[in-house]
């Protein structure tokens, strides 16, 4: 079965107000993630061996095999914009108080956690992800990955929130202002409640 682009979970001019206008987020949704679904789909197409399984078997199938970077690349990005869409939501920002009582007992505080989340997305070199991950140790952990890669390739734990640093996720927004695309983001589009719902899952 054909891996599938998902719809946005809000209509694509819900976030202009929060800082991400609809411009970004149908060239971002429906041309960037949409060709990393395509490509995915053509080569699975191509290698039976990966033919019927899940977005998560093949990452965990492919990574470190330097043949397959094309297909992990696609794959890795098609897993992280899945959950970035359920990251942001138009009125985000506000943290459920058992998600900052968490934050607060392994990183300190919430504003502990913001500032590392932010130096964590401002020092991913050139394309990647910064991350709020669940560790396989019971505590929250800030992490960042690079290109297409992401928590679940790197045994980091459970995502809970993922930003994406490439330049196509806030140029038009931002110009070469990442900084303030983080900031924006931790500030008024993250999903909070999202997180804590997938913290509650874990």
């Amino acid at each position: 079965m054909a891996f599938e682009l998902p719809a946005l979970p809000y209509a694509p001019n819900a976030l202009a107000a929060a800082g991400m206008c609809q411009e970004t987020l149908e060239l971002h949704h429906g041309k960037h993630h949409q060709a990393y679904v395509t490509a995915l789909n053509g080569f699975v197409d191509a290698q039976p061996e990966l033919q019927g399984k899940s977005l998560d078997e093949v990452i965990l199938a492919v990574k470190g095999d330097a043949s397959k970077a094309p297909v992990f690349n696609n794959a890795g990005q098609h897993w992280n914009h899945i959950l970035f869409w359920q990251n942001l939501a138009p009125k985000g920002g506000v943290i459920p108080d058992a998600l900052a009582a968490k934050i607060t007992a392994d990183l300190g505080s919430v504003d502990a956690f913001k500032e590392e989340f932010k130096k964590a997305a401002t020092t991913q070199f050139g394309s990647g992800w910064a991350w709020l991950v669940l560790g396989k140790d019971g505590k929250l952990a800030v992490t960042k990955t690079a290109n297409g890669s992401n928590p679940l390739a790197e045994g980091q734990g459970t995502a809970l929130l993922g930003l994406d640093v490439w330049e196509h996720a806030y140029y038009l927004d931002f110009r070469n202002r990442r900084p303030d695309y983080i900031t924006n983001y931790l500030d008024k589009l993250a999903n909070y409640e999202f997180a804590a719902a997938q913290l509650a899952a874990a």
